[in-house]
């Protein structure tokens, strides 16, 4: 109850609640592009779902702060870098990216896409769960770092990741339409997410890109996919 008083733990809550979405918004496009070749009837119980186990991953990763303190300690060492379970995490993570994304422009460009299209079985609903937990959990390193360092109280870091998942699956159903009805976004987000992989593979060789780069790079191509879409709307 005294957690309700404190001014400190509401501006903590708001901040946690805030960045969880923030950094989310990779795991947003991501989970956006594996549900839309499910059946539409099936999409909002794969986004429910995989957010959900998307959610219980992050707080068990939160409640394991000794555990995650030991990701950074190094295992062996290659090529005159230490390498630790985090960087293997995000190696693993970051040609899983890679890999999936260019199969999914492959699939866009060569007209394959639209015929996956049809009414899959339940382990296919499964594996795709699968999926959006498993990247989630290499896109939730760094959060649940940052949010041990904002807020000194589990609570209120369960609080915002619980409060952040409603938010994030409205904007996951509002980005999935918006990708369906404009492919051309959807190579444009794929590609993205490639760049992110990149990112993620260079980050477990200790070699830091800018993330602000990539979000400039991606609202700058944006916003020229958006100039272009009015232009088709108009023509």
């Amino acid at each position: 109850m005294e957690l309700l008083g404190d001014p400190q733990a509401w501006l903590s809550f708001l901040l946690l609640a805030t960045l969880e979405v923030v950094l989310g918004i990779d795991n947003i496009i991501f989970l956006s592009i594996l549900v839309d070749p499910l059946p539409r009837a099936k999409r909002r119980s794969a986004r429910f779902l995989g957010l959900s186990f998307a959610m219980v991953t992050r707080i068990a990763l939160l409640l394991s702060v000794i555990w995650l303190a030991g990701l950074r300690r190094p295992l062996f060492a290659l090529l005159g870098r230490d390498v630790a379970v985090r960087e293997l995490i995000l190696f693993g993570g970051g040609a899983f990216l890679i890999v999936k994304s260019a199969m999914e422009i492959r699939a866009t460009l060569t007209a394959q896409h639209a015929s996956r299209k049809r009414p899959v079985s339940a382990n296919g609903l499964w594996l795709t769960i699968l999926q959006i937990g498993l990247v989630d959990i290499v896109f939730s390193l760094d959060s649940v770092f940052s949010a041990i360092g904002l807020a000194r109280r589990v609570e209120v870091m369960i609080a915002a990741i619980v409060v952040s998942m409603p938010v994030m699956m409205v904007v996951c159903a509002a980005v999935g339409r918006f990708i369906e009805q404009h492919p051309s976004v959807k190579i444009l987000a794929l590609v993205f997410l490639v760049a992110v992989g990149c990112s993620l593979i260079a980050e477990s060789w200790h070699m830091q890109i800018p993330q602000g780069y990539l979000y400039f790079a991606m609202c700058l191509s944006a916003a020229v996919e958006a100039i272009n879409i009015r232009l088709r709307r108009r023509g």
